[in-house]
């Protein structure tokens, strides 16, 4: 379940391809659409430009958030985006036998928004939060789970943004 909480915070974070610009919720149906495939919200669910400039400024909240977990400062706006988006979603605590989960008291788009949030949040109680970090590389800011065995990678792909900033590391030192 943890890993499924911190893959669908990734795939949001990554609906933006920094590099290349491509926005896979750049419009409502595309918003709605990718909300559907999710499973955050049923194949009705209908979005307004409102709503995807809401998500937009939810995943790079969210971005920030990842940024700040490879040590980054965390911008007192990134947080209230998520608190802003949680009143939205008029978050809850729900009990039941098998114990207690957050969800959202709305519907459509907020609701789903606010899904994607209580994943969020479960991951933060669980400490599996802190694996998920968005790439140093300011091209790139792709979303990824650190698998190493102390927490410290920074690239997304060292075959491929890791060996970019060293390569770049390299010619400054020996440009002096």
């Amino acid at each position: 379940m943890t890993g499924e909480r911190l893959e669908l915070v990734r795939g949001f974070v990554n609906t933006l391809d920094v590099e290349t610009g491509d926005d896979a919720i750049a419009t409502a149906p595309m918003l709605a659409g990718w909300l559907a495939e999710q499973g955050l919200a049923g194949d009705d669910v209908r979005a307004a430009t409102a709503d995807v400039r809401r998500a937009a400024e939810l995943r790079e909240a969210l971005r920030a958030h990842l940024l700040a977990n490879d040590g980054a400062p965390l911008p007192d706006d990134a947080v209230a985006v998520l608190d802003r988006q949680a009143r939205r979603s008029r978050m809850e605590v729900g009990f039941a036998a098998a114990g207690a989960e957050l969800r959202p008291g709305a519907a459509g788009v907020d609701g789903a928004l606010g899904r994607l949030l209580a994943a969020v949040a479960e991951a933060m109680a669980d400490s599996s939060w802190a694996r998920l970090k968005v790439c140093r590389a300011d091209d790139c800011r792709w979303a990824f789970v650190d698998s190493s065995r102390n927490g410290s990678r920074h690239w997304c792909s060292m075959g491929v943004c890791g060996n970019r900033q060293k390569a770049r590391a390299y010619r400054a030192r020996h440009r002096r």
